[in-house]
């Protein structure tokens, strides 16, 4: 009889990895195989199910290889994920916190799996009735705008980031980062940056927890009779900033009906692009409803996310040329970059 052994992944070995869960996590049964998965979708920290007759569990760990500073910050992730469980937030109850790079060569954490669905392409949306979009839309625009309702200091996050100043932060922070990562010379990219600097607020719309990525794929959905968004994902960008940015970089992910000019970017490309969605500047008026919150010069903010979606694209990209990431959506991110920068500049000049 051949002897089972269990599976060991890149950026998870299987030995530490399981008895690191079997000494932390005592409501998981560690005693059958060890067969681990990597889930599709995503090109940032990575994430795996571990099935266990228990049941299934969620690990995430920074991507392999060289990493950006201060990015893909678990560490964080759990932190925000702990203080909004027990919130009208719905978000994956954290289990365990690992710190030690030593175990599996990474800090990671664990979350249990949440049933439903992650619609992460054009053919998840496209199976879904135009009432069911419709809702599911909507549902997104009230997650979020629950999400920045969240007094930060009364779940513990008062001091998860600066308040005030935050638009002029994320464009140092970004400028930063695409300095770090950037793999060519592209003029537009600083036309961009001063254009933003430019026109950037004097101050923020408000404070509030803003997740910095949220997108329909960044979410769990429960398709029963109603849906809802059972749970929001990827955390890693998370901090306290203007309410607003967060809405620019939802947007900047969001494709309209006929819009076949965004379906190079390689991240939720055409997920939203079908009868039933609103456009993205109705999905921002939905936001606005819920929110009750002015939409101020939307404008920057959208050129905002755009920018920052462009610099996420060419550290992916940095990372598939150095031999560190595979998969479609890495080959494809480094053509995205120029096709964003421009929309970004074409954003400012339209509003």
């Amino acid at each position: 009889m051949a002897i089972q052994r269990d599976n060991d992944l890149a950026g998870l070995p299987a030995a530490p990895a399981r008895e690191w869960v079997r000494r932390n996590i005592p409501e998981a049964d560690v005693s059958g195989p060890w067969r681990p998965e990597v889930i599709a979708g995503g090109l940032s920290n990575i994430t795996y199910r571990l099935p266990l007759p228990s049941g299934s569990l969620i690990l995430r760990r920074p991507p392999l290889g060289p990493l950006l500073p201060r990015a893909h910050d678990v560490g964080r992730e759990y932190r925000v994920l702990a203080a909004l469980a027990p919130t009208d937030v719905p978000v994956p109850v954290p289990l365990g916190f690992c710190a030690d790079p030593d175990v599996i060569g990474a800090p990671f954490y664990l979350m249990p799996e949440v049933p439903g669905v992650v619609l992460r392409t054009r053919d998840d949306t496209g199976r879904l009735t135009v009432t069911r979009r419709s809702a599911t839309a909507s549902r997104l625009a009230e997650t979020l705008a629950a999400l920045h309702a969240v007094d930060p200091v009364s779940v513990g996050l008062g001091d998860y980031g600066r308040p005030g100043g935050y638009c002029q932060r994320q464009l140092r922070t970004w400028g930063r980062q695409w300095e770090r990562s950037r793999t060519r010379h592209l003029p537009d990219m600083n036309r961009l940056l001063e254009a933003l600097a430019a026109r950037a607020p004097q101050q923020d719309s408000g404070t509030s927890i803003v997740h910095g990525d949220y997108r329909i794929d960044n979410v769990i959905v429960d398709l029963g009779q109603t849906p809802q968004v059972a749970a929001v994902l990827d955390w890693e960008l998370s901090t306290l900033g203007d309410p607003l940015a967060d809405l620019g970089s939802t947007m900047a992910y969001w494709h309209d009906l006929g819009d076949s000019k965004r379906y190079e970017i390689p991240v939720a490309s055409g997920v939203t692009a079908w009868p039933g969605f609103p456009s993205a500047a109705e999905f921002a008026e939905l936001y606005a409803k819920a929110s009750g919150r002015e939409l101020g010069d939307l404008g920057f903010y959208l050129a905002l996310g755009t920018m920052k979606l462009a610099v996420i694209l060419e550290g992916v990209h940095a990372r598939y040329l150095s031999g560190q990431a595979s998969g479609p959506g890495y080959a494809t991110a480094g053509a995205a970059v120029p096709t964003l920068v421009a929309r970004g500049l074409a954003q400012l000049s339209a509003s």
